[in-house]
């Protein structure tokens, strides 16, 4: 089977981001970031003042997803941890939660 043929594996990114990243407009631009993509979670500020954002979809989406905030929200970012892992299939939709 070439690689053009495989079917691509979906799999699930958990990111947790510190720095300035309350109050900057960090979740609305992860999810304008999104909606260009086909991916799947959530973004949502966490007590200790960093951001956690869970996505599915295939790794290049993801990939292409966490590049984009890096791009757009860089500057406030000071720290980036991500695990891979396999996809739940929980989401419909990539959203804010509270």
């Amino acid at each position: 089977m070439s690689k053009a043929s495989r079917p691509k594996e979906i799999c699930r990114a958990e990111v947790i981001y510190e720095g300035y990243v309350q109050g900057v407009g960090f979740r609305a631009t992860a999810c304008s970031v999104a909606a260009g993509l086909a991916v799947s979670g959530y973004v949502r500020n966490r007590r200790d003042g960093t951001v956690e954002l869970a996505a599915e979809g295939e790794r290049e989406e993801i990939g292409k997803l966490l590049a984009g905030i890096r791009a757009r929200m860089g500057r406030h970012i000071r720290d980036e941890r991500v695990t891979w892992g396999p996809a739940r299939g929980e989401f419909s939709d990539f959203n804010v939660q509270y």
